[in-house]
């Protein structure tokens, strides 16, 4: 496993925690802001985890991908890498 997917890993499974507490606070009607600004707070590991998932993934089978002969295989690459950053920009 590459630096960058152990370090979305970290940030997942805080995420992952993170989420738990958000449950609960929602449960126990806690103050909403005090819950909104711990859902961004989920929002901001989970986006920085993508992040680093697209920057491993661009220098490894994107990479290799564009590096090969295979335009078919580069086609479906490039339109992968298009559709996940249209996802995550919206």
């Amino acid at each position: 496993m590459t630096q960058n997917k152990q370090k979305a890993l970290i940030g997942f499974k805080k995420a992952h925690s993170l989420l738990g507490k958000i449950i609960d606070m929602t449960e126990s009607d806690i103050y909403c802001v005090d819950i909104m600004q711990q859902n961004l707070a989920a929002i901001g590991l989970l986006r920085s985890a993508h992040e680093m998932l697209m920057e491993n993934h661009l220098n490894s089978c994107f990479k290799n991908a564009m590096a090969s002969k295979n335009e078919k295989q580069k086609q479906k690459m490039t339109q992968e890498i298009l559709k996940v950053t249209k996802l995550f920009n919206k």
